[in-house]
C-alpha cells in the first residue's frame, strides 16, 4: 500500500549527524587524544564545524574535493567530519605512495585543496607544487583556521550524494576512485559499531589507517558511540602496548602483519592487556598460532572481509556461543572463514556461472564461484571511470573478483582472490603496475609478478623476470622503488624464461607453486 509521508517522517543519513548528536550528550567527555593533545566532544564538534568554515574561507564550496595527506591524527578525524560538513568530498590520500602517485591522484580527483600532517609535509609540497593545489599544513596555520573560522554546516541535500572518493589500485594498475555517498557511511559506521559492541566506555587505538575505506568508517563509528578516539600517528608496536597499558585502549582493528608485530613486541612480556580488548582484523586469516598468542595477551580477534568499493568490512564472522564448546582445531577452521554479511549489507553470494542469473552455488564448502555483493554497503561506481564501473556489474550486483565457496551454514570462505591483486600487510599491490615498471627496465624483455606466502606480511610480491643481457636483481628492484611505492617493489627476482599456454597468455598459476 502507498501512503504519502508527512514532512517530518524523513531526513537524509549522514555519518557526520553521529557528531552532532556527541557534541551534545557527551559534550563533556574526552572525545579524542592525540599525543599531548585532548578535545572533548564539544570541542571537537567545534573544531570540525569551523574547520568547514575555514574551508568556505578558502574557496571550497559544496561539491569540490579536498584531498587529505595525514596520519592517524586529530587533525584526519577533523577532515572526516569538517569536509563533509563544508559539503566537499574528501580524498584521503594513501600515506605510504609516492608523489608521483599522489599527483596523478589529486589531478584525477580535481581536489583544489590539500591537507597535510606534519610528518608528510615534504610531499605534500612536493605535490603542491607539481599540481598546483592549495596547500594547508598542520601547525600555526591549521591551527589559526580552525580557532578564527566561523564555524559552518552544510545540510546534506541528498543522502546518496558524494562524500568521499577512497582511491585503490584494482586489478589494473590505474588507480580507480571508489566513491562513497552518505548514506553508505552513515550505515557502515553503525555496523562497525553493532559489530564491535563500541560504548561511551570504548576506547579506540586508530592502528588501522584512516585513509584506508575512510578507516573502515571507524571515524564516524566510534563518535557515534560516544568513545574515545585514541591516535596512533605511526605504528610502533612498543608505542601500541603504552596505549593499551595508559590509555586503556579495549578495541583496535588491523592486518594481521600488525597483530604480529604486537603479538612478539618486548612489551608483550609484561603480561596481557589491562582489559579485554576487542580486536577485528581483515586480509588473510590469522594462523592457529597467532590466535593463541593473541587470546593470552588478552585480545579477541573477529576475522572480517571487505573491499575499498565496499566500505571496508561488508563481512564478519559472527562467532556463535556454542562454537566456544569446540576443540582449538575446529575453531581455527572456523575463524578462517570470511563469515556472512554485516548487520546493514545483503546476503552474500557466490555465483555459479558467469551471470547473477545463474543462481548461486551449492552451499557444500567445496563448489567455487565469484563472490558478488550489493546494497547500502556498496560504493556509488568509480569516479570519472564508467567503463569500470560497468566492468564489476554483474546485473545489479558488485563483482569482488574473489573466489569461494558457501559452508552449509551459510558462511562464505574465500578460497582465492583476484590472481593479479597482492595484499601485503594489509596493502593492495597491483601486480600489472608493478610488471609495467619492470617491463620499462632495458634488460627486461618480459615480467610476471605474483604474491607468495610470507609469516610477517602475509604476502610478498615475487617478480619472475626474462631479460635480454645481464642485470643484478637489486638493479630491478631498485627500478621499481624508484617509480612506485616502496612497499611494491619485488621482495625477489627470478630469472627464467615464462611459461605459457598456447595462446601465448603467462601461466601465473605455475608460477605461483614455484613462489610458494
Amino acid at each position: 500500500m502507498s501512503v504519502t509521508p508527512a514532512p517530518f517522517s524523513f531526513a537524509e543519513l549522514t555519518p557526520t549527524a553521529f557528531l552532532d548528536r556527541a557534541a551534545h550528550v557527551f559534550a563533556g567527555r574526552d572525545a579524542v587524544v592525540d599525543g599531548d593533545a585532548r578535545f572533548t566532544y564539544a570541542e571537537f564538534g567545534a573544531r570540525s564545524r569551523r574547520l568547514a568554515g575555514a574551508l568556505h574561507g578558502l574557496g571550497i564550496e559544496p561539491g569540490d574535493r579536498v584531498a587529505a595527506l595525514a596520519t592517524n591524527s586529530h587533525v584526519m578525524l577533523e577532515c572526516h567530519h569538517g569536509v563533509p560538513y563544508a559539503g566537499a568530498v574528501l580524498v584521503p590520500l594513501n600515506t605510504r605512495l609516492s608523489v608521483d602517485e599522489i599527483v596523478h591522484i589529486v589531478e584525477h580527483s580535481g581536489a583544489k585543496l590539500l591537507i597535510a600532517t606534519r610528518e608528510l609535509v615534504e610531499n605534500a609540497r612536493a605535490v603542491a607544487e607539481r599540481t598546483g593545489v592549495a596547500l594547508v599544513e598542520e601547525g600555526e596555520r591549521y591551527e589559526g583556521l580552525v580557532a578564527d573560522a566561523p564555524e559552518r554546516v552544510v545540510p546534506v541535500a541528498d543522502e546518496r550524494g558524494l562524500l568521499a572518493i577512497n582511491y585503490t589500485s584494482g586489478t589494473t594498475g590505474r588507480p580507480k576512485g571508489v566513491m562513497y555517498h552518505h548514506r553508505g557511511a552513515n550505515l557502515q559506521a553503525l555496523a562497525m559499531a553493532f559489530h564491535m559492541r563500541l560504548q561511551p566506555a570504548s576506547r579506540y587505538l586508530w592502528t588501522l589507517p584512516m585513509f584506508h575505506c575512510d578507516g573502515w568508517c571507524f571515524p564516524w563509528a566510534v563518535t557515534a558511540a560516544g568513545g574515545l578516539h585514541v591516535c596512533l600517528r605511526a605504528i610502533d608496536p612498543e608505542e601500541i602496548w603504552r596505549l593499551i597499558r595508559t590509555e586503556g585502549v579495549t578495541h583496535y582493528c588491523a592486518a594481521p602483519t600488525v597483530l604480529t608485530m604486537i603479538a612478539h613486541a618486548e612489551a608483550a612480556t609484561d603480561g596481557p592487556a589491562p582489559e579485554r580488548v576487542t580486536v577485528a582484523t581483515g586480509g588473510a586469516p590469522p594462523s592457529p598460532t597467532l590466535l593463541a598468542r593473541m587470546d593470552e595477551l588478552g585480545m579477541s580477534v573477529t576475522h572480517l572481509y571487505g573491499l575499498t568499493e565496499t566500505y571496508g568490512p561488508a563481512a564478519v564472522n559472527d562467532w556463535h556461543p556454542e562454537w566456544d564448546a569446540l576443540d582449538a582445531d575446529e575453531q581455527a577452521r572456523l575463524k578462517a572463514r570470511q563469515g556472512v554479511g554485516n548487520v546493514v549489507a545483503q546476503r552474500l553470494r557466490v555465483l555459479a556461472g558467469e551471470d547473477a542469473d545463474e543462481g548461486d552455488v551449492p552451499w557444500d564448502g567445496e563448489s567455487l564461484g565469484e563472490l558478488v555483493l550489493r546494497g547500502n554497503d556498496v560504493m556509488l561506481g568509480y569516479y570519472r571511470d564508467p567503463e569500470a564501473t560497468a566492468e564489476v556489474d554483474a546485473d545489479g550486483w558488485f563483482r569482488t573478483g574473489d573466489l569461494g565457496v558457501i559452508h552449509p551454514d551459510g558462511y562464505i570462505e574465500i578460497r582465492d582472490r583476484s590472481k593479479d591483486v597482492i595484499i601485503s600487510g594489509g596493502e593492495n599491490i597491483a601486480s600489472v603496475e608493478v610488471e609495467r615498471v619492470l617491463d620499462s627496465h632495458p634488460a627486461v624483455i618480459e615480467s610476471a609478478v605474483v604474491g607468495a606466502p610470507d609469516e610477517r606480511w602475509g604476502e610478498i610480491p615475487i617478480a619472475f623476470v626474462t631479460v635480454s643481457q645481464d642485470v643484478e636483481a637489486e638493479v630491478l628492484i631498485e627500478h621499481v622503488r624508484a617509480n612506485l611505492a616502496r612497499f611494491k617493489a619485488p621482495k625477489r627476482i627470478i630469472f627464467t624464461d615464462l611459461p605459457k599456454t598456447s595462446t601465448g597468455k603467462i601461466q601465473k598459476n605455475v608460477l605461483r607453486e614455484q613462489a610458494e
